[in-house]
């Protein structure tokens, strides 16, 4: 749509001041969606943070030892819970979105992220800070190079997605297989495909989030979708970080 309204804009009058408002409205809505997903992972930073130094202590040895918190979270059934109970959320957002008042959609969202602050607390346990907070950095600076290319790239990126998607339902089924093998080597492979899978689905879905843009939308439905594009981007950035620190993380 905004490129059809350029052109218009090239031919001046009604259409340029059309272009030009356009334009503003796309900025202000792609802002929104980013804020939304800043938000997002830096709420699950501070919980899987608060998580860690909840359920740790240092041990006589230096090391780190759980807490009965951390016994509960990390070990045990927990983690499989907040798996499942992270993946409705994802699921019932995904298929209700169109349903939901935009306000109940971002608290699901900010639920979302509570919950994967919990799930992730382990990744604490098992790396140095300091290397979360370098590859932390690396994710930023890649998904924020992507992004920015799928925001304002000109070719048509749609053709990837499907090649995108099996690429991700393939990294779904070698990750199960690998909880049962306990391969080091398919671990190394399922990060490096991850890592390809993700930044390239950065690009495709910052692409598709602005071309759900509409200058009629209503307040209800703009809104809807600045959760499920930040919902999305979330979920990329996410998953990179965690292939690239499985790649470059330092193990405690």
């Amino acid at each position: 749509m905004s490129d059809f309204d350029r052109n218009i804009a090239a031919r001046g009058g009604f259409g340029a001041d059309r272009a030009v408002a356009i334009d503003a409205g796309l900025r202000a809505y792609m802002i929104r969606v980013y804020n939304l997903m800043a938000g997002g992972v830096a709420f699950t930073g501070i919980v899987a943070w608060l998580a860690f130094n909840l359920g740790t202590t240092a041990g006589a040895g230096g090391g780190l030892v759980l807490t009965p918190i951390g016994q509960m979270l990390f070990t045990g059934y927990m983690p499989i819970v907040l798996m499942l109970a992270t993946l409705g959320l994802v699921f019932f957002l995904s298929f209700r979105i169109q349903t939901l008042q935009p306000t109940t959609a971002f608290t699901l969202f900010s639920v979302y992220a509570a919950l994967m602050g919990l799930a992730l607390g382990s990744l604490f346990v098992a790396y140095t800070g300091t290397s979360i907070a370098r590859v932390f950095f690396i994710t930023g600076a890649t998904f924020g190079a992507m992004s920015l290319y799928g925001y304002t790239t000109q070719r048509d990126l749609s053709g990837f997605g499907s090649f995108l998607f099996m690429g991700l339902i393939g990294i779904v089924i070698a990750s199960l297989v690998n909880i049962f093998l306990g391969s080091s080597m398919l671990q190394f492979i399922i990060s490096v495909v991850g890592v390809l899978v993700f930044v390239g689905l950065t690009a495709y879905d910052t692409q598709q989030i602005k071309e759900m843009y509409d200058v009629n939308d209503d307040g209800t439905v703009a809104g809807r979708k600045a959760v499920m594009g930040a919902l999305r981007l979330y979920l990329d950035f996410l998953n990179l970080f965690i292939m690239l620190l499985q790649l470059f993380g330092d193990r405690r």
